[in-house]
């Protein structure tokens, strides 16, 4: 299954969700989009292949977004855009590609939605100890 994780390794979330699709037997692509940011059409297209507004995909969380006020209702889409592309710790983390469809894995047992559900041969578990998958494999949340 080809599969594409825009990924940052210093995200716990990015890393369970990372973990999580290679529990499932497939190794994807790994694009550290903080090193190779998406095109602007690219990450247009993750975000609506999502089903995201622009404003959703934008971290707030460990980046500049109150010093550059991106919090104001009026900036629209093209300026939030041009800050997350300029600044890509701007872009919320991880989105994953499947042939399945597109998520922001926030939280990360929500790429589950697009791998197939008889690939998992055991349990799962964050890295805090949640657990995401039973000792068969099977979906606990």
């Amino acid at each position: 299954m080809d599969v594409t994780i825009y990924h940052n390794p210093a995200c716990g979330t990015s890393r369970n969700t990372l973990d999580l699709i290679r529990h499932a037997g497939i190794e994807p692509t790994v694009i550290e989009y903080l090193k190779m940011p998406p095109t602007r059409e690219q990450l247009l297209r993750m975000i609506a292949d999502a089903g995201l507004t622009v404003r959703q995909a934008v971290r707030e969380k460990g980046t500049p977004y109150a010093e550059l006020g991106l919090g104001n209702p009026d900036l629209t889409d093209d300026q939030l855009l041009d800050a997350m592309l300029k600044d890509p710790i701007l872009i919320n983390r991880p989105f994953v590609l499947t042939p399945m469809g597109t998520r922001l894995s926030r939280p990360s047992e929500a790429v589950l939605d697009i791998l197939p559900a008889n690939v998992f041969k055991g349990p799962f578990a964050k890295e805090d100890g949640e657990r995401i998958l039973d000792d068969e494999g099977n979906r606990i949340v």
